[in-house]
């Protein structure tokens, strides 16, 4: 069986990739494909536990180096337990957040240290198409408010508007750096809007870079 299809979707906080992640399965599995929704930290038993950690703040005290290695632990199990099996299967993988948001929030790490931690962890998985969502930090962090409600705001929603702004230019920064893999969707125009940009960007893309066909098993 032909090797699948990996998409991720980075972005600000509130940029909306959860809602698009959901939108764009549903719109895979409606054309037949074997789709796999999981995200970062997170997506196998182990990176879940991890994640618990790192978005509780638990893992700050230890410093940015401690947390970066959790990162990079968590991503692997990750791919090792679920992506690289869904790949191997011919599967679409979407995927909120990978090793470009590891890149733009751990920003603070000696490079040579984050190169070694990112090959070890990634092992030879890139995705074929990442979606930047773009939108001022400032309205993302009002949305992400508004989603929230009164629940607890994670270790990053907490931290100050200069470093949201910041990390938003270094998101673009990685889409001009890596043009073939990645495409900037404008996440400001309503939902609809912004799921017209996605759905283009994907079904441009799926016949160009993936060999895999429509699969009659809708998987989870």
């Amino acid at each position: 069986m032909a090797r699948g299809f990996f998409i991720t979707f980075e972005g600000g906080e509130g940029a909306g990739k959860s809602t698009q992640i959901e939108r764009l399965a549903r719109k895979l599995r409606d054309k037949r494909y074997a789709v796999t929704v999981t995200r970062e930290p997170g997506g196998s038993p182990g990176a879940e536990a991890i994640r618990h950690v790192i978005l509780s703040g638990a893992a700050e005290p230890f410093g940015p180096t401690m947390e970066a290695l959790l990162f990079a632990a968590a991503r692997s199990d990750h791919i090792e337990q679920l992506i690289r099996p869904a790949l191997r299967r011919g599967k679409i993988v979407l995927c909120d957040r990978f090793v470009d948001s590891w890149r733009v929030y751990q920003d603070n790490i000696d490079p040579a240290l984050m190169a070694e931690m990112e090959h070890v962890s990634l092992n030879g998985v890139m995705p074929d198409l990442t979606l930047i969502f773009d939108l001022d930090p400032e309205e993302g962090l009002r949305r992400a408010s508004a989603r929230r409600g009164n629940g607890e705001v994670d270790r990053f929603e907490r931290e100050t508007l200069a470093i949201h702004r910041r990390r938003r230019q270094a998101f673009l920064d990685v889409a001009l750096k890596e043009p073939r893999r990645c495409v900037v969707i404008d996440a400001t125009p309503e939902a609809d809007l912004v799921e017209e940009a996605v759905t283009q960007a994907v079904f441009a893309a799926l016949p160009v870079r993936s060999h895999a066909e429509p699969k009659a098993v809708q998987e989870t």
